[in-house]
């Protein structure tokens, strides 16, 4: 299934992250970039798209304005990444030139992604690039968002993009050789293929022993929650290793796979999922989640519990259970201030909710 699946990807999301692009200074790793590159450029000539993802913007603003150790304070990080991402993407251009490919900037916000005709928009911008042969290097728009410069951020940028496109592979690039249960310790294993993720996954990561590592390997498998419920298999390899990109692409038991479900979400749906912040939550009876998990059915009033937040028609919502599991999400059909007044009636019609 992985040989399978990895052969069959036309189009791959791979993310870059801050430790494989930048040095133990805070530099950017110009000879590192470069051989990375090298093997973009080779996937592409083999007949894949790559779209890349990838932070280093405040890194290489660092270096700079001349900072040695990481801004704590919110607009010094926002000077660094105004002024790092102009010389990232001139790397980007001097690199991949040699490899007559045409790159493109694109930085996104949530609210680019959430509302529907600027997700919809963002997606057609990519294809027409993708179908023009640029590689599109894609940032959070570090320099104006105030919420998007938390260790891990883009790991799930990473997986957005690739519910946006769809992709038919994520790959990030990382540190570690990939999920590895005793981290640190003389039995150390890396996984090779990770089916579902729950408790017991997330407390394989927090056994890193570095603390920038439990934050990026907990947000990695955060990340891959997404795409393998959009139906995207999903890799982490250690982007340290010369040559590493084409022997994930080959299949090679490197890195850790991530099996998708079996089906993949359609557009809309995907949007509802993945690309909201909720504005409310829908507690519901054991009636009503199976309801709506095991039949497909929508969400009537009777079901709910209780429901918190100031959500108008229109907004997504999310669906709780009463032992605190939030197990969907969906489009509500009514606002807060009418759900009493609507007994009987849809609250959220099975067309606009998704099973997590």
């Amino acid at each position: 299934m992985r040989a399978k699946l990895i052969r069959n990807a036309k189009l791959v999301v791979i993310k870059l992250g801050t430790g494989i692009l930048t040095d133990r200074r805070n530099r950017l790793a110009y000879a590192r970039i470069k051989q990375i590159l090298v093997q973009v450029a080779k996937i592409r000539k083999g007949g894949r798209e790559v779209v890349l993802v990838s932070s280093g913007a405040v890194g290489a603003g660092m270096e700079v304005l001349g900072y040695d150790k990481r801004p704590t304070r919110l607009e010094q990080l926002q000077a660094c990444a105004a002024v790092g991402q102009s010389r990232l993407m001139a790397i980007y251009h001097e690199l991949f030139a040699v490899h007559d490919i045409q790159v493109a900037q694109v930085l996104l916000t949530h609210d680019d992604l959430q509302d529907r005709d600027r997700h919809l928009n963002a997606r057609n911008t990519l294809m027409a690039l993708l179908s023009q042969g640029v590689v599109p290097v894609i940032n959070e728009n570090d320099a104006v968002s105030f919420t998007e410069l938390t260790v891990g951020d883009n790991d799930k940028l990473s997986a957005l993009v690739t519910a946006l496109l769809p992709a038919d592979l994520l790959v990030l690039l990382t540190t570690a050789d990939g999920l590895v249960r005793n981290f640190g310790k003389s039995n150390a294993k890396l996984i090779s293929t990770v089916k579902n993720i729950d408790s017991t996954t997330f407390k394989i990561a927090h056994g890193t022993a570095s603390e920038t590592s439990v934050g990026g390997m907990v947000s990695k498998l955060k990340a891959a929650k997404i795409v393998m419920r959009a139906g995207i298999p999903m890799l982490i390899g250690n982007g340290m290793q010369r040559g590493i990109l084409g022997k994930m692409l080959l299949a090679d038991s490197v890195g850790t796979f991530f099996l998708p479900s079996e089906s993949r979400l359609k557009g809309r749906k995907r949007w509802i999922a993945f690309f909201h912040h909720p504005q409310g939550v829908l507690i519901v009876d054991d009636g009503a989640k199976a309801a709506l998990r095991d039949q497909g059915m929508s969400l009537l009033l009777p079901g709910i519990i209780k429901c918190e937040g100031e959500f108008e028609i229109g907004d997504v919502v999310k669906i709780r259970d009463h032992q605190g599991t939030d197990f969907a999400q969906g489009v509500a059909k009514v606002s807060w201030k009418e759900i009493d007044d609507n007994s009987g009636k849809v609250i959220v019609h099975r067309d606009d909710l998704v099973v997590l």
